[in-house]
Formats: C-alpha cells, structure tokens, sequence
C-alpha cells in the first residue's frame, strides 16, 4: 500500500534532519533481514546512531531535494547509492564502535530455495536421523550412507553446496531434514560516507597498527633506494652517518700519526688484544661492559674491509647491505 503525501512528506523531513546533523553514515544492505531483527539493532544504537530504512526512489527524490537546498553540500553522492535493498545509519560517533554494534546483530537462518548462498555450507559425516526409508533421497544428492542402528549415517563430509549458488529444493529440503541452519544475515556494510568522502567499508579494517607497519616498510624502502643512488635522505641519514664512520675508523687504524677520540680505544685492541680479555670477568665495574662493547666492535671493523674509493653515503659494494 503507497504512502499517504503527509507521510510521505514526514518521511521526507526525518531524512533532510537526519542528513544536516549528522555528517557520517553507513550504507547497509539489507537482504533477508526481517523487520525484528531491525528493531533490534535500533534499539541497540538507541544514543549512537540512526537507522532509516526506505524505498529507493523516495530517498533518491529526497537526497535531490536536499543537494537542490544545499548547492554545495557533498551529499549528493549517496544518491548513487540507493540500489538495491538498502538503508541508512546516520551518527556522529565512533565508526568503529557503530559496525561492531551492526556486525554482532547477526541471525541463524535455514536455506531458503533460490537463495544465493553467501558461503561454502559442509554436511559433517555422522549419523542423520532419518530413517532408513529415506535412502533414496540421499541417494538423489549423491551422498554416501550406510545404515547404523536403525538409523541413516554419513560416511563422509559433504560439500552442498557452494557460495555464490543458489540453493536447489533437494538441498534445502536435505538441511531441514538435519535441522541445519547454515546461513546468517544482518546488516551487511557496503559502503562509509564520512564528511564528503564516499569510500568502501573495507577500509575501515584498517587499524593504527597496520599503518605504522605500512609507514616503517615505506620508510625502509626509501632508506634503501636513497643508499642506492647516494641521495641522502632523513630516512637514510643515520645509516650514511654509520657507513661513514667505518669507513673513517677503518682507515684511521691503519695509520701509526693520526687518530681521534672515538678511534682510540679501537686502535688500542688492535695493539694489544689480551689487554681487554677477561676485564669483566667479575661483572662489577661499569666500564667491562664498554670494553667488551668496544671489542666486539673492532673484530666487525676488522671483518669490513674499506673499497678503495670510499663512498660516505653507502653507495659502494656494502652499503645498504644491512637492509
């Protein structure tokens, strides 16, 4: 039965209130979902948020109206989105706190016939219930069975039926003879519209740790190339900064006239090792730790030998082989 024009009209002034106080919604599709199941997850968002269910040429003439009203407002991109069987949740909160709440409002349901199935559904192997007249039936289903106890048993797990089919009368009927429900429906997210952008509800899987990760892995590939093509860049400065010092300390070592502070006790290993062999064997004093410290050191600057035409970037054989 059509709307009456004052409900319509009432109807047309919840979604323009809705659409200028909040500036985010989700955009939900709604298939096999019944009318209690909504209530629900209404009353679950009572405070968070707002669900507007309608027909898609009323919000689509509603969304145009208000773009008419409102010239520069960027809302007119959910009007493309009102295809199928679709709603609305409006809020102004968290969205990740409003899809666990839409997500977890989920229902067990049979497999109806001519639906398409959103999964694989698997019969488990074991006993069935039924009684041994109905062996043709599986039989029809090219199921695998043998009699056990007065009763039908599977001798193996059966794949029914597979996602993106739709479900035959044998195939529903067969899951209602095991009182099997293997589907669940709710409210499916398809898309986010957040302060003028329109973008997919995937992206919210996205959390903080996955874009610091993202961040190190792209700071690393810079370090990488900038060593590569001698560029110094911040992401590869205190790498250059390294290469540089090794490349200093190897040839200072090498020279009887010259070294500098850091040089000095690298200089004074090579000279004589047993000096520093066992200067922490008590593990008392504060400096043991240094000196073993400083001639683990030496043996990795002996084991790097400088090219001959040292590059203070990392741009030579070695230089990013850390990396």
């Amino acid at each position: 039965m059509p709307l009456s024009a004052e409900r319509k009209q009432q109807y047309f002034s919840t979604m323009k209130e809705l659409m200028t106080t909040y500036s985010k919604c989700f955009i939900v599709e709604i298939d096999n979902v019944g009318s209690m199941q909504i209530q629900q997850t209404r009353l679950a968002l009572r405070g968070k948020a707002e669900v507007l269910m309608g027909k898609n040429t009323m919000m689509r003439k509603c969304i145009r109206e208000f773009v008419e009203e409102n010239p520069d407002t960027p809302i007119a991109q959910l009007e493309a989105c009102c295809r199928g069987n679709v709603g609305f949740v409006f809020t102004n909160g968290d969205l990740g706190a409003v899809r666990e709440v839409l997500e977890s409002n989920v229902r067990p349901a049979p497999a109806r016939v001519g639906a398409v199935a959103p999964i694989d559904v698997i019969v488990p192997k074991g006993p069935t219930g039924c009684d041994p007249g109905q062996t043709a039936f599986f039989q029809t289903l090219q199921i695998a069975t043998k009699i056990t106890k007065g009763q039908i048993e599977m001798t193996t797990d059966t794949h029914l039926i597979s996602a993106g089919e739709r479900v035959t009368a044998s195939q529903a009927a067969l899951l209602q003879k095991l009182a099997m429900e293997p589907f669940t429906y709710g409210l499916v997210l398809k898309s986010v519209y957040d302060s003028g952008s329109l973008f997919d509800a995937k992206v919210l899987d996205i959390t903080d740790d996955v874009l610091a990760a993202k961040f190190v892995s792209a700071l690393n590939t810079i370090s990488k190339l900038s060593l590569a093509l001698n560029i110094p860049t911040q992401a590869s400065v205190t790498h250059s900064i390294a290469n540089a010092f090794k490349a200093i300390l190897s040839v200072t070592v090498e020279l009887e006239n010259y070294s500098f502070d850091k040089a000095d006790i690298y200089k004074a290993y090579l000279a004589d090792p047993s000096a520093f062999a066992g200067s922490g064997g008590g593990g008392g004093g504060g400096g043991g730790g240094g000196e073993t410290s400083a001639a683990a050191a030496v043996e990795e600057v002996e084991e790097e030998e400088a090219p001959p035409a040292v590059d203070m970037f990392g741009g030579g054989d070695g230089g990013g082989g850390d990396y």
